[in-house]
């Protein structure tokens, strides 16, 4: 078969088109820098330039042109904006090739973060206490009996970008005029405390309502420590909240890959639902080291094909190695974190930002693209944390 990755920059494409080459398949992706992660992979034959990757719209047209050129038997989002792409455009891409993904209004119900927390409050699911705003401005808010600090967050937004932290009454008044401004419609959320880990959970539901497969990640250490991406997790199991998470996409009416972020609150140990992404996560090398093929299960899930139901056969641990490198020139706990940052090498540790020994360009070219990254101030300003 014939599969594109869309947004093959993001170095979670990397374990899923190898999986895809070694299965026999042909794995093209469309990428928008050739200072990327997927465009120095061997096991991706063709790579499109597209620079623009967050105008939804054009990038459709785009992808609409590639499909008629060259047939795709189907096609895979890396990214939230391309994740959308295909739940906006779904009827007409699905004229060109084949996918599962939700309908626009089910995407938005599960993507906007506001909606997500309605649904989470309404049917009883763990979640930090939210502050809903229908009008979408601090009128008629009683803002003194808020419970503070706590974090202003846009509803539709990439990641962590505009989600900022506020400790006082003064705070909110001064700093929610300007990330409304700049990202639209927000919603308040009490801030959970350092101490807790970060816990990622992948689901699969396809379009009989089944949960077909399913993997957690622990967080140990991201950078920057605040709010950050993460340099070092771990394979997990925790089936109590797979079922708390399946029910929830139910609710929703959700089909296909979902990921879920959640945080542990460090004062009850309580897992809480922070959002969820539309495509696989940038650490999803984690279940396929521990023997979960994702690649495996989504084109054949798409494609209406039979697949193995995968199990987790060891634990494994995954390291950025360039955000473990910083993070350890900017962390006071290097000496005492844990697993220890000295323990570089052996069976059970992986790398996120490298392919394999066959494969070295991606680490190269993608190393040198987050370090020019990191030289943009607004880049570095957007990633910083709250």
């Amino acid at each position: 078969m014939k599969i594109l990755i869309l947004y093959g920059d993001a170095n979670q494409a990397l374990p899923i088109a190898k999986s895809m080459f070694k299965a026999g398949h042909t794995v093209d992706a469309i990428c928008a820098s050739k200072w990327s992660y997927g465009y120095g992979s061997r096991y991706i034959r063709k790579k499109y330039l597209h620079e623009n990757a967050e105008d939804v719209d054009e990038y459709f047209t785009y992808l609409v042109e590639v499909l008629k050129n060259e047939k795709y038997d189907t096609i895979i989002p890396m990214r939230d904006s391309t994740a959308e792409v295909m739940c906006k455009y779904r009827s007409e891409l699905l004229k060109y090739t084949q996918f599962v993904m939700p309908d626009y209004e089910t995407f938005e119900r599960g993507f906007d973060k506001h909606r997500l927390m309605e649904v989470c409050q309404r049917q009883g699911y763990p979640h930090p206490e939210t502050y809903i705003l229908d009008d979408k401005q601090l009128e008629g808010l009683d803002l003194d009996s808020l419970r503070y600090p706590l974090l202003i967050k846009p509803n539709h937004t990439f990641g962590a970008r505009g989600m900022t932290l506020c400790n006082s009454k003064e705070k909110l008044l001064e700093k929610y005029p300007k990330v409304y401004q700049e990202y639209g419609s927000c919603h308040l959320q009490t801030f959970i405390p350092e101490g807790g880990h970060q816990v990622e959970f992948q689901l699969y539901v396809n379009e009989k309502r089944e949960l077909v497969q399913s993997s957690v990640i622990k967080k140990f250490r991201w950078y920057p420590e605040k709010g950050g991406s993460s340099c070092c997790n771990v394979s997990w199991q925790h089936e109590k909240m797979v079922d708390i998470l399946y029910k929830l996409l139910l609710d929703i009416g959700w089909v296909g890959f979902a990921d879920f972020d959640t945080i542990e609150d460090p004062r009850t140990g309580e897992l809480l639902i922070m959002e969820i992404n539309p495509r696989v996560p940038a650490c999803v090398k984690t279940p396929f080291a521990a023997g979960i093929d994702w690649a495996d299960v989504i084109v054949n899930e798409y494609l209406k094909k039979e697949h193995k139901r995968y199990t987790p056969n060891k634990e494994v641990y995954l390291r950025h190695l360039g955000f473990e490198s910083l993070w350890f020139m900017h962390s006071e706990n290097k000496w005492k974190t844990k697993p220890n940052w000295f323990k570089l090498i052996g069976r059970s540790i992986y790398y996120q930002d490298m392919s394999d020994w066959t494969d070295p360009m991606p680490f190269f070219r993608g190393t040198w693209g987050n370090i020019k990254k990191m030289m943009n101030p607004e880049f570095r300003e957007a990633k910083k944390g709250v």
